[in-house]
């Protein structure tokens, strides 16, 4: 089975937006359970340590000269799945991911699609469907003009609002 998010990577020349919504993903993910157990990333290790085989698509993609923004909007305080997120977070900055965080009440008054979603080049969009609990149980393609529009703008607010990872500290 392919996988649509790497396939849309491979296929960008320009740009990619993540927006993400959820304050919980994937509660059995192996690499979250061993973080709520202690295990932490060192950014002073050898990036081996650290280093997830996604991230050598993210360092190919911007590379390339591909433009990669990824904006989480988080409730705050935070769960502990967000702090998992912001605390494995860095490797993706160094691999050239911009990321910004908005709280959830700065983003009150925007807009936004119902879902969490990948946007490539500004001309297809890949929404992602979860579960209650926050496993995916599907995805769709779209490349209306309007859905392209209301993600564009939604996101544009988002990031425009959001904080960049070095700078923002999550509430706990």
């Amino acid at each position: 089975m392919t996988n649509p998010v790497l396939e849309g990577l491979a296929k960008a020349r320009r740009s990619v937006v993540h927006l993400e919504m959820r304050d919980a993903y994937q509660p059995n993910d192996p690499e979250f359970i061993e973080w709520q157990n202690g295990k932490r990333l060192d950014p002073a290790a050898d990036r081996s340590e650290w280093w997830r085989p996604f991230l050598d698509v993210v360092t190919e993609v911007t590379a390339r000269g591909v433009v990669m923004r990824r904006a989480r909007i988080v409730s705050e305080p935070v769960t502990d799945y967000i702090r998992y997120e912001y605390d494995v977070t860095f490797p993706n900055v160094a691999a050239g991911e911009l990321v910004r965080w908005l709280p959830r009440r700065k983003a009150a008054d925007i807009p936004l699609p119902g879902t969490d979603l990948w946007m490539f080049d500004g001309e297809s969009v890949l929404f992602t469907y979860f579960s209650g609990v926050g496993e995916v149980v599907d995805r769709e393609w779209r490349t209306e003009p309007e859905i392209i529009q209301l993600v564009s703008s939604a996101f544009e607010l988002v990031w425009d609002r959001a904080t960049s990872h070095e700078g923002y500290k999550p509430v706990q």
